[in-house]
């Protein structure tokens, strides 16, 4: 059975290839793995250092804002503008995100939070196993993109990180 860093070094070295599906099979265990495919076309475009850019619900309603406001929806996409230098904690996994341990416990991390690269910032369950999620990068949580129990995709970012 492969361990957790070698499935996370595997989704990584076939996120940066042109492979769309692996499969891998050893002693009755057995992991597929297949890219999304499906491309948002998206007015404007504020990459996020190397990951590929989500479009989000409050974005949507910043288009879809009155005429009256026009200010408010500059605003909201000049705040983008912002983030470019930040880095994305992303999920490795299709699971259900919980920002704590338990439902009684207080979350890993919030805006706000330093982290290191190996500090814990979530758990990501995926078929009754909690897979605890790290950092992997040094700096300030500056934005929690998903909510408590949300269902996540792989590579979905679920944390925006300013580095140090």
């Amino acid at each position: 059975m492969l361990k957790i860093q070698e499935i996370r070094e595997i989704i990584k070295l076939i996120d940066q290839s042109d492979i769309e599906e692996f499969s891998y099979e050893h002693e009755g265990s057995k992991i597929e793995l297949k890219k999304r495919t499906a491309t948002v076309a998206v007015a404007q475009h504020h990459p996020v250092a190397h990951q590929p850019v989500m479009v989000q619900q409050p974005v949507q309603a910043a288009v879809e804002t009155p005429a009256s406001a026009p200010e408010r929806v500059e605003a909201k996409l000049e705040g983008t503008a912002n983030k470019e230098n930040y880095l994305q904690v992303v999920s490795p996994m299709v699971g259900t995100f919980y920002e704590s341990p338990s439902p009684d416990s207080p979350a890993y991390v919030q805006t706000g939070s330093q982290v290191n690269a190996d500090t814990v910032v979530c758990i990501v369950e995926a078929m009754k196993l909690f897979n605890e999620i790290e950092a992997e990068v040094d700096g300030e949580i500056v934005e929690v993109l998903v909510r408590d129990g949300e269902l996540v995709e792989y590579g979905q970012p679920l944390f925006l990180v300013k580095p140090r």
